[in-house]
């Protein structure tokens, strides 16, 4: 429970302070640990290090504000904590797979992130098809969303994807051979819900996972609702991303006090 607390404070912090240079020796001794210890037990617990899920954090803060404010590029460069609005720029197109403004206009209905088939990967490499089953404790009110990563984020083009309408088996072809990760999502209404019923984002990762076309393995995904251990989902999943809300006046009390919320 103690890691678990100091792992959990040590994201609170990076939720709170993402737009300052946050350094690895500033958030352990502020948790009370050496930086040594906060890296491997932050990454027990959350999968990923420290750095990489701070920088999770910004480019969802990020989306946040394109989705819902009519502040511009450079400004919410700034305010996410990034000097250059050209790295900005790069690192959001690279975990979102689509870049920032036309995210923005994605996300208000003005636009649709189409992904290609996953047969259209990179040619020359070698594939084969990579089975599992999916499962969870509540039905889906959506599609679910599989497809295979190159990181334990959910960011990024996927190098295969499939989307099924129903939990249980499920097939990816044209999977890279080497190392993935699979990530899944899905809507559904949990039992204790609101009336009307309101859904909720369930997600599943596994990996790393070794992709060998002689392995006759059968993957398991099971979703569950997120909490604070999961980083943001960077990736525009299509249709599963939050709808743009009415834009904030960033000189308002309203924008003020949403500042710091995330997706």
């Amino acid at each position: 429970m103690r890691m678990e607390h100091m792992v959990e404070r040590a994201v609170q912090i990076m939720r709170e302070r993402y737009a300052e240079p946050l350094s690895l020796d500033e958030i352990a001794a502020a948790v009370l640990v050496s930086k040594f210890h906060l890296l491997r037990v932050f990454r027990q617990v959350t999968g990923v290090t420290p750095g990489r899920f701070l920088g999770a954090v910004r480019i969802g803060e990020a989306k946040r504000l394109l989705r819902n404010s009519d502040l511009g590029v450079a400004t919410i460069s700034c305010t996410v904590g990034y000097s250059s609005t050209g790295s900005f720029t790069s690192r959001f197109t690279e975990s979102v797979g689509i870049p920032p403004t036309q995210y923005r206009r994605m996300s208000r209905g003005k636009g649709e992130y189409v992904l290609p088939s996953s047969a259209d990967g990179p040619g020359g490499l070698a594939h084969c098809r990579l089975r599992g089953v999916a499962r969870a404790a509540a039905e889906p009110v959506s599609s679910i969303y599989i497809g295979s990563f190159g990181s334990p984020i959910l960011q990024g083009r996927p190098s295969s994807w499939t989307t099924t309408e129903r939990l249980g088996p499920f097939v990816l072809h044209h999977v890279p051979l080497g190392t993935c990760y699979l990530h899944a999502t899905m809507r559904a209404v949990p039992e204790q819900s609101a009336d009307p019923p309101e859904t909720t984002l369930l997600t599943a990762t596994v990996g790393p996972l070794s992709v060998d076309p002689y392995a006759d393995s059968e993957v398991e995904l099971v979703l569950c609702p997120r909490d604070w251990s999961h980083p943001p989902i960077l990736f525009a999943a299509p249709g599963f991303e939050l709808p743009a809300e009415r834009p904030l006046d960033p000189a308002s009390s309203e924008y003020q006090a949403n500042s710091s919320s995330f997706q």
